[in-house]
């Protein structure tokens, strides 16, 4: 029992080793002869392998498992500079695989990675507080996702480098939806919004505009409508401009009796 015990991590005392002459094979602790570097951890042929952490003059620093040398598997590392951590897995120095990115700015993201960025698919809470659920490329939301903003939007649809483009749906708070075309994160192209108050756009979009642009609404239709409490009603509005041109032929409007108040 008590050879296994001198055996155990806990009771490993490291073997401090002059500058030059890195422990051959164990535990034990090396200083780099610039200094920069302090390995303190297990050792296998003269090399880091094993558990062990190394840290930089500074004050980052990682701490995990080492395979020939390299910084290889598990671990945790920190910078100094940005102040951000990461804990998880790791290919030659450099986070890849599933792990988590805590960003001393604000946020955190939890997926997978490649070269240290965000590349596959993630969880991403910003500093502000947004959610986003989704792929990534070259660290930006890049392909499906799904975001929910702190004001209560919430985008299901199409990314092109940090910016919804494509085809995507937007739930917003106040329950108005657009469903169609983006581009730079704006309603471009072919879509279709439903306001909350029960009028419905269907159309072209430019800039987040609708491209029929018009100084006033003229309905179409009987002067007189009988409609119960309660229930919904249709009518179509034409678009003029000043001097009576017609901007878009018609919008079908479905309002709700609730809307409306005498």
């Amino acid at each position: 029992m008590a050879a296994a015990s001198e055996r155990s991590p806990s009771s490993r005392q490291p073997r401090r080793v002059p500058p030059g002459q890195p422990p051959r094979d164990g535990y034990g602790v090396y200083i780099y002869p610039n200094s920069f570097f302090r390995y303190e951890g297990e050792w296998k042929g003269g090399k880091k392998h094993g558990h062990g952490k190394l840290v930089f003059k500074d004050g980052s620093y990682y701490e995990g498992q080492f395979v020939d040398g390299e910084i290889m598997g598990e671990g945790c590392r920190h910078w100094a500079s940005s102040g951000n951590t990461y804990s998880g897995q790791f290919v030659l120095g450099e986070p890849q695989g599933r792990g988590i990115m805590t960003y001393k700015a604000g946020g955190r993201y939890e997926g997978e990675l490649s070269h240290g960025m965000r590349e596959g698919h993630g969880c991403l809470v910003d500093q502000d507080g947004h959610v986003y659920r989704g792929a990534f490329h070259s660290n930006k939301r890049h392909g499906r996702g799904q975001m929910v903003f702190l004001n209560g939007d919430k985008y299901d649809g199409d990314w092109v480098r940090d910016q919804r483009q494509g085809h995507g749906v937007l739930c917003q708070a106040d329950g108005s939806t657009y469903e169609g075309q983006w581009h730079s994160d704006v309603f471009s192209g072919l879509g279709s919004m439903a306001h909350c108050s029960g009028v419905v756009y269907r159309g072209m979009w430019i800039n987040g505009h609708p491209a029929a642009q018009a100084t006033r609404i003229v309905i179409l239709g009987p002067e007189v409508m009988d409609v119960a409490q309660g229930s919904s009603f249709s009518v179509k509005v034409q678009l003029q401009q000043d001097d009576g041109e017609v901007a878009k032929r018609f919008v079908i409007c479905r309002l709700h009796t609730s809307h409306f108040c005498c």
